[in-house]
């Protein structure tokens, strides 16, 4: 079964441009009370946060955490019931899909751009140049056409969905070098890169900042304008997840998300919404 974050760009442009969605709005959580606990993918914070505290303004006795952990966390913690939704920024595993019952909801477009210090000199890479830097055949940015310094190598945790997405996107499935050092969420990356002028490394395009420097892969400029229409292709989709069907309060929240309002959130974040049918 092909993963959906390789799902054709036509398939892509028809989820984005369907508008029939009957979503929750702020109203459907009026009279309710309760938890929601939300953990998983770095990325998805935005969103979640943002979601979050307007239902938490609207109606009091709603009580909603949001925390990460990564993609693998988010599965693990959903699949044993520690928490209500878990976020993955790929598409679930058949294995994990029949160990824990899970459903899945995406409801973004991401890119996943490479990242280097505001100083480098780098603009652009090949993706030939980009594998042979990340599995350690070039060490040294004079290679490719950078300063008279070594390069320093920064991936994200096994599990990270940010993660998987860049090694199956853009590096063709080549194991990184193991002297790579590793970081722990988007936020946790860009700070690393912004503090080390040698430093390459990869976060969400929605994640990038005037302190880190994003390059072209192949002519590739990474933006989520070119990652909507196809011309940026470092791309995955991020998800919610569920144990079994939603219900109650963790339903209304899905649907608020995918609501205009949720809309709003996910394009404030730098992503693309998926509108659901």
């Amino acid at each position: 079964m092909k993963r959906m974050y390789i799902l054709s760009l036509s398939l892509l442009l028809c989820l984005l441009t369907m508008s029939t969605v009957q979503a929750a709005t702020l109203d459907a959580f009026q009279g309710q009370k309760g938890t929601i606990n939300i953990a998983g993918g770095t990325a998805h914070i935005p969103v979640m946060k943002a979601a979050a505290q307007s239902i938490m303004t609207s109606v009091p006795d709603i009580r909603i955490t949001v925390t990460g952990g990564g993609s693998g966390v988010g599965v693990q913690q959903v699949g044993e019931g520690l928490v209500d939704i878990g976020n993955t920024g790929r598409a679930l595993k058949d294995s994990e899909i029949e160990k824990y019952g899970l459903q899945t909801f995406p409801f973004a477009i991401d890119g996943v751009a490479v990242a280097v210090h505001p100083e480098n000199p780098v603009n652009g890479l090949t993706k030939d140049q980009l594998i042979k830097i990340f599995t350690g055949e070039i060490t040294h940015w004079q290679d490719v056409g950078g300063s008279d310094a070594p390069i320093t190598l920064y991936v994200r945790e096994d599990g990270s969905g940010t993660r998987e997405t860049f090694e199956e996107r853009a590096l063709d499935k080549a194991t990184p070098s193991s002297n790579s050092n590793v970081s722990n969420s988007n936020g946790a990356m860009k700070t690393m890169i912004s503090q080390d002028k040698n430093a390459i490394g990869y976060v969400g395009i929605g994640h990038l900042d005037a302190s880190t420097k994003a390059v072209t892969i192949d002519g590739m400029e990474p933006s989520q304008e070119n990652a909507q229409n196809g011309s940026y292709t470092i791309t995955r989709l991020l998800y919610m997840n569920t144990k079994g069907e939603p219900q109650g309060l963790v339903r209304l929240f899905i649907d608020y998300v995918y609501s205009k309002d949720g809309q709003g959130f996910i394009s404030d974040a730098g992503y693309i919404p998926v509108i659901k049918d």
